[in-house]
């Protein structure tokens, strides 16, 4: 929170924010024109931790951001609050070739829900990443590790492929070796 207290510069709004038990103050702030984004950052943050689905699309939208500790924080706040959309959502941001940049959260969330849509994002982004010189080797690396914890014999052929990249070939070998026994 002391990223967002000095976003901020504003300490009376920033610790009515924090200190707020009224929900419907805070779902305000995700819907009020003009309103900067630390204070919708937090207001979603909040009521995604308690269950309140209002927060979902402005989490979703955190979940996307260019700056990592918002995608953190987003991601946290949309497992706890077990919306049925969040599976379909991370996954759409996982897979979305013009937003591979962003994808490492989304992708570490579809490992952390093992909802269904987990495994078919995972494997698609890691295909589309297994290309001499990827730029973006760390999220095919959060996917490798990601099909590994969730072990399933579906991902096996795009596990195989990772072998020889030098950045992924560990990572991959580890993951095969969770995968059930073929």
């Amino acid at each position: 929170m002391d990223r967002l207290g000095h976003e901020a510069g504003e300490p009376e709004a920033f610790h009515r924010l924090l200190t707020t038990e009224d929900d419907e103050e805070l779902a305000r702030v995700l819907v009020e024109r003009e309103r900067p984004l630390w204070a919708r950052e937090i207001a979603a943050f909040r009521l995604g931790c308690r269950g309140d689905r209002r927060a979902f699309e402005a989490l979703v939208l955190l979940l996307n951001h260019r700056d990592p500790e918002r995608c953190v924080s987003a991601a946290h706040a949309l497992r706890l609050l077990g919306d049925p959309r969040t599976p379909r959502a991370a996954a759409t941001l996982a897979t979305n070739t013009l937003r591979t940049a962003y994808a490492l959260h989304p992708v570490r969330l579809l490992t952390a829900l093992r909802a269904p849509e987990s495994v078919p994002a995972l494997v698609s982004t890691l295909h589309r990443l297994l290309t001499p010189d990827e730029p973006h080797w760390r999220v095919a690396l959060a996917c490798v590790e990601g099909l590994g914890t969730l072990a399933d014999d579906r991902a096996r052929p795009v596990l195989e492929a990772a072998l020889p990249h030098p950045r992924l070939g560990e990572a991959a070998a580890e993951a095969l070796r969770r995968l059930p026994a073929g």
